[in-house]
C-alpha cells in the first residue's frame, strides 16, 4: 500500500490473427508505440521518429533502449512499475526487440503485474476491460482493442494508437489504485455477474506472487502453468 507506481504498456506492429492462442508462434512483433505513467500523473508516449518528423513504423534497439533507461531510472527512484500481463507480454516483448534480455529480467520480477497476480491467485486470467467496468472505471474507448490497434498502425491511423495505449496507462493505474483502495478487485464475468477478489495487502510483485500456493483448477478443461507467463525468462520456479 502507499506505492509510487510506474504504469506502463506497449502496442505491437505485427496484427495477429483472429483466434490466435499463441502470440508467440508469431514472433517477431516489433515494438510500435508504448505508454509510462506515473502516480502524479507525468504521462509520456514513446515512439520513434522518421527524419522528416513523421511518426515511424516501429521503435528500433536505440529507441528501446532510452525507455529502458527510463524504466530503470524509475526503479531507482522507488517506483514500482505496474501493467496488466506485463509478464507474458510486454516484457518479453521488449527484452527481444531491444537485445536486453537480462535488463528485462530484472524489471521484469520486480513489478507488478496486475493480471499475473490474480492468476496465481484464481488460476485463470482476467482482461483489463472486464476489470475496468467492474471496478466502475471507463476502461477501454467504445470499439478500440489491442488487436485492432496494429491494424490502424499499418493504415497511418497512429494518433488513434497514441491515445489508446496512453489511454491503456491511466486504465492500469486507475484499477491499480482503485483496488487498493477499496482493498478488493472486481469485475464482470462473461455471464454478466459481479465478482470480486479479496485484496487485503496490496498488489504483489512477481517474485512475491510466484510464491502463492496453487490454486484448485481441477474443474477447468485447459487450465494454464504459470511458466507460460514467464519462459521467457528461464526461472527455475
Amino acid at each position: 500500500m502507499g506505492r509510487e507506481y510506474l504504469a506502463f504498456d506497449i502496442e505491437i506492429v505485427k496484427a495477429l490473427p483472429d483466434g490466435l492462442e499463441d502470440w508467440k508462434t508469431q514472433r517477431p512483433v516489433g515494438i510500435s508505440c508504448a505508454a509510462t505513467l506515473t502516480s502524479g500523473g507525468e504521462l509520456t508516449v514513446w515512439y520513434a521518429h522518421k527524419l522528416d518528423g513523421s511518426i515511424s513504423e516501429r521503435m528500433e534497439r536505440d529507441d528501446l533502449s532510452a525507455l529502458l533507461v527510463y524504466l530503470e531510472a524509475a526503479v531507482e527512484n522507488s517506483f514500482t512499475i505496474l501493467t496488466w500481463n506485463g509478464l507474458g507480454f510486454d516484457f518479453d516483448i521488449l527484452a527481444e526487440e531491444s537485445g536486453s534480455l537480462e535488463r528485462c529480467k530484472l524489471l521484469a520480477i520486480n513489478h507488478v503485474d496486475m493480471m499475473f497476480h490474480v492468476f496465481c491467485t484464481l488460476g485463470y486470467p482476467l482482461s483489463l476491460d472486464r476489470v475496468a467496468k467492474g471496478m466502475g472505471l471507463p476502461g477501454k474507448p467504445p470499439g478500440m482493442t489491442g488487436a485492432l490497434a496494429p491494424i490502424l498502425w499499418a493504415q497511418d491511423r497512429r494518433k488513434e494508437v497514441l491515445e489508446y495505449v496512453a489511454q491503456d496507462v491511466r486504465t492500469t493505474l486507475d484499477v491499480a489504485q482503485t483496488a487498493e483502495h477499496l482493498q478488493q478487485l472486481r469485475w464482470i464475468s462473461k455471464s454478466g455477474r459481479s465478482q470480486s477478489m479479496p485484496l487485503p495487502f496490496g498488489w504483489m510483485t512477481i517474485r512475491d506472487a510466484l510464491q502463492l500456493p496453487e490454486p484448485d483448477t481441477s474443474w477447468m478443461r485447459r487450465a494454464w502453468s504459470r511458466k507460460r507467463f514467464f519462459e521467457w525468462m528461464d526461472l527455475d520456479s
